[in-house]
């Protein structure tokens, strides 16, 4: 693995996102700052992150089945075994994969756990979403955009508000990708936990992290004009490909994956 900027400040006074996920999952790198927050998130988000990672390894082992070998994963977090890596490069050891991220705190956690195979390519990069520009020309250089890439956004859009036009953020990522590649996005919601209404923004407000949870008539622009692979845009416990779903649970994450026409 090789990582493409020196190490950031880590601002431990302030709660992130990925410390906050990461906490969820059972992680160790994350800070008080960080726990609060969790902490007063109501007590299933922690299944319902578990079960959008349980969604990531299913999405990018099925693309790696298919053929895809290249993996772009913006809002990476810090590493969670199994990693996206470890899993493509279980089944493709040829594979490349770039993580990136915001925060600074991911750095020293990717250079010592990202480790690629031999035969394949794992690398993180410093960056913002909300820069899609820099983020292709980073991309660009370590992927090969003539052929197909597999664009990950995974429970990282609902950190953008409206006026920060997420959409658009999407679109240009994927006008940038050749055909045939694929979006792999979750989103959080609450619209099948009603009863969550106005507390999970208020514990991410009492951290100042913006947070917009939207409904699915809300995450479905995200992919349009793709062609949404089966079971389409569902909850991250409806979508399976090579095994019968199980009884779905309650989930806090729409999830999809699509392909680029």
């Amino acid at each position: 693995m090789s990582t493409s900027v020196p190490h950031p400040r880590i601002d431990t006074s302030k709660p992130h996102p990925a410390r906050i996920y990461d906490w969820l999952l059972g992680g160790r790198h994350n800070y008080p700052v960080d726990q609060k927050i969790g902490q007063a998130l109501p007590e299933e988000t922690r299944g319902n992150a578990a079960r959008n990672r349980a969604f990531m390894h299913r999405a990018v082992a099925w693309l790696a089945k298919n053929g895809i070998d290249q993996f772009l994963d913006i809002g990476s977090g810090i590493p969670t075994e199994p990693n996206m890596h470890q899993i493509v490069q279980s089944l493709v050891p040829t594979a490349r994969v770039v993580y990136m991220d915001s925060d600074p705190s991911v750095l020293p956690h990717a250079e010592a756990l990202l480790t690629s195979t031999p035969e394949g390519f794992t690398d993180f990069v410093h960056a913002d979403v909300r820069q899609p520009a820099a983020i292709l020309e980073h991309a660009g250089a370590r992927l090969d955009f003539e052929r197909p890439v597999a664009l990950s956004l995974l429970a990282m859009l609902h950190f953008l508000p409206d006026d920060e036009d997420p959409y658009d953020i999407v679109r240009t990522l994927v006008a940038a990708l050749p055909s045939s590649s694929f979006l792999v996005l979750s989103h959080a919601t609450i619209d099948q936990h009603p009863e969550w209404t106005g507390k999970v923004e208020a514990a991410y407000k009492e951290g100042a992290i913006p947070l917009r949870l939207r409904s699915r008539g809300e995450v479905e622009p995200f992919f349009e004009g793709l062609d949404l692979v089966a079971p389409g845009l569902v909850s991250a416990t409806e979508w399976y490909q090579e095994e019968p779903a199980p009884t779905p649970e309650r989930s806090a994450f729409y999830v999809g994956v699509a392909r680029i026409p």
